[in-house]
């Protein structure tokens, strides 16, 4: 019988050339031994603690025991002044994204926060994998791409239509660690061509590519099961 594990969370925040990156890290009550981390990139239109984040970190703390930690984006969760969620912050991450400033310093958030979760006590840092659809992978192919301790990444929901493309695939062409990439077949955001020929840029040579029915909506069901089954397979290789 699979043991379940009961998951706690704890707040904290770093300093980055005067940013403030609120992060959250979700952990199994009573480890004995260093776990495996799972970081996890969240949609532009949420936050560090949306649910398509509580989904992922429940499914993965309480089932496999495994660490799951975010940060909230450029423009959302508490970086805002006031919290807001939904069209309006999905529309400022639009634009934010189009001018091209926000990509280098979310890469210099994560990397700081995986220093210092590395740091801590419950977390394997040999054995740490990405989870990020939708604009966890826009940000999420630059931050595998610059951080050799991500061995494996869960991405998807994102295309080339989505301009500017150029970084993208100039990082994508730089992951070489085992890939899952999702796509939906009713995506009313990226069509199916897109997404694929984003996929076609990741170099790894174990790279997976996987369509579901739906639209451009949180993971859940079988799209959920693949992406656990996906990072617990490389993360937990006895499992």
């Amino acid at each position: 019988m699979q043991t379940q594990f009961t998951m706690h969370s704890v707040d904290f925040s770093n300093q980055v050339k005067g940013r403030l990156v609120p992060a959250t890290v979700w952990l199994p009550k009573g480890l004995s031994e260093p776990r495996p981390l799972i970081l996890v990139g969240h949609g532009g239109s949420g936050h560090k603690k949306s649910n398509l984040v509580l989904d992922i970190a429940k499914a993965l703390v309480e089932n496999f025991g495994l660490v799951v930690a975010a940060i909230d984006g450029p423009v959302h969760g508490d970086r805002r002044k006031e919290f807001a969620d939904g069209p309006v912050v999905r529309a400022e991450f639009r634009d934010l994204w189009t001018n091209g400033s926000s990509v280098d310093p979310m890469v210099e958030d994560w990397i700081t926060t995986i220093d210092y979760l590395c740091r801590m006590p419950e977390v394997n840092s040999n054995a740490i994998g990405w989870y990020g659809i939708s604009m966890g992978t826009s940000y999420g192919i630059p931050v595998v791409a610059a951080d050799q301790r991500i061995k494996c990444a869960a991405l998807g929901m994102w295309g080339t239509t989505r301009l500017p493309i150029d970084r993208l695939i100039k990082d994508a062409k730089d992951i070489h660690v085992p890939v899952l990439f999702q796509i939906k077949t009713g995506d009313e955001i990226f069509n199916s061509e897109g997404q694929t020929e984003l996929f076609n840029f990741i170099a790894s040579q174990n790279k997976k590519l996987v369509s579901y029915p739906g639209g451009h909506t949180d993971p859940a069901g079988e799209q959920l099961k693949d992406i656990v089954e996906f990072l617990v397979s490389y993360l937990l290789p006895s499992k």
